[in-house]
Formats: structure tokens, C-alpha cells, sequence
């Protein structure tokens, strides 16, 4: 697990900041609205390596708060930077927090191996031979349980949170939730789900240049 001293400054960084929904929203309506631009895959300055993954990071907790889903955070940032998928595969990742909400997958492993399997996937959909989604998946998968111990979103929660609440149990777990400021501090998963998934597409563009 990455450092824990670390992920828990992080996630009082994220309790404390003053959320700019208004440009958030604007940002993420245009996307709604005229679709992700399509971009050819990066060709990125490696000087300007740490300037991306930073803002790959910084929107997918903006848009995690704004839209209070991580799978939805994650992979709108990602769809964003790298000019792939649509807006009715954001409207799909409604159900991927948690896998419904029941403490399975992670929204934001969710919403990261979306954009990578759009990201890496072969041109022939019946080329079920091409490895490189498999790999790329496999490689996201163990950073990220790296970085959080785990893949569930039941573990996320309790490291980021400090226990897990099931809020569709009760109107008390839900109210516990929200008082654990949960909108605040939840953001962190896809913030550093969605700089995972951002390294390894880079790290492909730097192998196949």
C-alpha cells in the first residue's frame, strides 16, 4: 500500500478544499453537450509528462464531487483527456460505484479499465488475440490495490473514510456517510485511480515513439 500518512494528507487536503462547482459543471456540461473531442493518441512533451497527470488527477475529483460517482469521475476525466469514448458510456457507469453500491469493485477501477480497454483495444473487435487490453488491465489492477490495498470499494471507503458505511441500508448509514464528509474525501480514489490509468497510457505513447 502506498504511503498511508500520505493518502491520509491527501484525503484532508480534499476535506478542506473549496470546490468550484460552477466551472466544474460548465466544463463537464459542454462535454455533455457537444461530446468528448477526439484527439489522435498523445504525443506528449515529457517535460509536460507531471503537468497532465496532475490535471488528469485534479478533474477526476471534480468530477467525482460534482457528479458524486467515482466510476463516473474517473472515466470523464480520462474520456477528456485522451479524446475517447462518449457521453452515454458516462451515463452507463451509473451503477459502478462499488458495483451498485454493494461494497464490490471500486467505481474508480471501474471507470479507469473503461478508458483503458477504449484506449487500448484493437481496431478488429474479433481480434481476441491482441493482449494489450489484458495487459494494461493487469498492470492498472496491481497499482492501484498497491496504492489502496485493495480493489474493493468496502476497503477504499474504510481507508479513506475510516470504516464502511453501506448508505442504501438505512437512512442512518447514509446520514453517518454523509457526515463522514464521504463527497469530500471519496474523490481521492479516482483522482489517483485516473493518474494510474493516465501513466500507463503514456507509458505506451513513450514505447511506441
Amino acid at each position: 500500500m502506498e504511503n498511508a500518512e500520505a493518502l491520509q494528507a491527501r484525503v484532508q487536503e480534499l476535506a478542506e478544499r473549496e470546490w468550484d462547482l460552477t466551472e466544474t459543471a460548465a466544463r463537464f456540461n459542454k462535454l455533455a453537450r457537444e461530446g468528448i473531442p477526439r484527439k489522435p493518441f498523445p504525443q506528449l512533451d515529457p517535460t509536460r509528462r507531471q503537468e497532465l497527470l496532475d490535471r488528469v488527477q485534479h478533474r477526476a475529483e471534480e468530477y467525482c464531487y460534482l457528479m458524486r460517482n467515482c466510476a463516473r469521475g474517473t472515466a470523464t476525466a480520462l474520456f477528456e483527456e485522451f479524446g475517447v469514448g462518449n457521453i452515454e458510456a458516462i451515463k452507463a457507469l451509473a451503477a459502478f460505484p462499488g458495483i451498485g453500491m454493494t461494497g464490490g469493485t471500486c467505481g474508480a477501477v471501474s471507470g479507469g479499465l473503461l478508458a483503458l480497454g477504449l484506449l487500448f483495444s484493437n481496431e478488429d473487435l474479433t481480434d481476441y488475440l491482441d493482449p494489450s487490453p489484458h495487459l494494461a488491465a493487469r498492470n492498472f489492477t496491481r497499482r492501484f490495490q498497491e496504492t489502496f490495498g485493495s480493489l474493493a470499494c468496502a476497503d477504499v471507503q474504510t481507508l479513506i473514510l475510516g470504516e464502511y458505511y453501506d448508505p442504501l441500508t438505512s437512512l442512518e448509514n447514509l446520514q453517518a456517510f454523509n457526515e463522514a464528509h464521504a463527497r469530500e474525501k471519496c474523490p481521492l480514489a479516482p483522482g489517483l485511480g485516473a493518474r494510474i490509468a493516465a501513466e500507463i497510457i503514456l507509458d505506451k505513447t513513450a514505447r511506441d515513439t
